[in-house]
């Protein structure tokens, strides 16, 4: 099973939209997909149309060990499965102060005996007892970023949150990789930072792009994904590009081992291409 956390620090990236198109692309493949909405606000969760559960069946169960996950319902929106996000979660987040509380997703996937080929977590733009544990129960990490000054700040933060992880948390945790999304080819420093971001972490950067589309917005008026609403649409080539690149990159790492794969490269300061 591939774990696979979507995160960037810096909200306003296209991390809900890369989660939920990432799953469906992997759906229309044959592959058996759960995601998991660790976001306190559910943004996931709403605009697949999921309405509030009870707390026992939302990933709020995660951390419930009276709770086997494989009993927990599931939503089966746009080609995956889907573990809602709840409004009790900010509650909750203030009784998880023990360090160990890091561990409840890991050990709750672990025990329940699920059968998906990938599970992807989405978390909120600021770390979180949630987004660790998202971190610490993934193998692999996704980071969205807009090619822009405070996004590609927010991205290399995010790194550098991921590689403390892996030190701390969970050995097994690979070096990110890197999906530049809203991309305007018309802007120059949106190429500039695109330029930027792979000469600081070379190939981790995926080759594939993002380009900005109407059609993905439009795709979540209907809790849809552009791939049954606009199957041809800008949008969808580039999402399923972009899952099919990034099967191939996770194969490769997987092959390698974590352990064999640089974090970064030597790169001029961020601030100094700041506009």
């Amino acid at each position: 099973m591939i774990t696979l956390t979507v995160c960037n620090h810096k909200g306003g990236t296209g991390k809900t939209t890369t989660a939920i198109h990432l799953a469906a692309a992997l759906g229309l493949s044959g592959r058996r997909v759960l995601v998991i909405d660790l976001d306190p606000q559910g943004f996931l969760t709403r605009v697949m149309g999921v309405p509030e559960p009870p707390e026992e069946d939302s990933v709020l169960a995660l951390f419930n060990p009276s709770i086997s996950l494989r009993e927990v319902r599931r939503h089966s929106v746009g080609g995956f499965d889907l573990l809602p996000s709840s409004t009790a979660m900010t509650r909750v987040m203030r009784q998880l102060n023990r360090p160990t509380d890091v561990l409840w997703t890991k050990e709750a996937l672990e025990q329940s005996g699920l059968d998906y080929d990938v599970v992807i977590f989405d978390t909120a733009a600021a770390i979180t007892v949630y987004s660790l544990n998202a971190l610490v129960a993934s193998q692999h990490v996704l980071v969205p970023v807009t090619p822009e000054y405070q996004p590609v700040l927010g991205a290399e933060q995010t790194a550098q949150t991921v590689q403390l992880v892996r030190k701390k948390l969970n050995p097994t945790l690979f070096p990110p990789l890197f999906l530049f999304t809203q991309v305007d080819a018309r802007k120059r420093a949106h190429l500039l930072y695109r330029r930027y971001l792979r000469r600081r972490y070379g190939d981790r950067v995926l080759e594939t792009v993002i380009r900005t589309s109407a059609s993905l917005a439009r795709s979540f008026e209907d809790g849809s994904t552009v791939f049954t609403r606009e199957p041809h649409a800008r949008g969808a080539r580039d999402y399923a590009n972009a899952t099919d690149e990034l099967m191939r990159r996770i194969q490769q790492d997987r092959e390698a081992g974590a352990a064999q794969i640089a974090w970064n490269a030597p790169a001029p300061p961020l601030q100094e291409m700041r506009p």
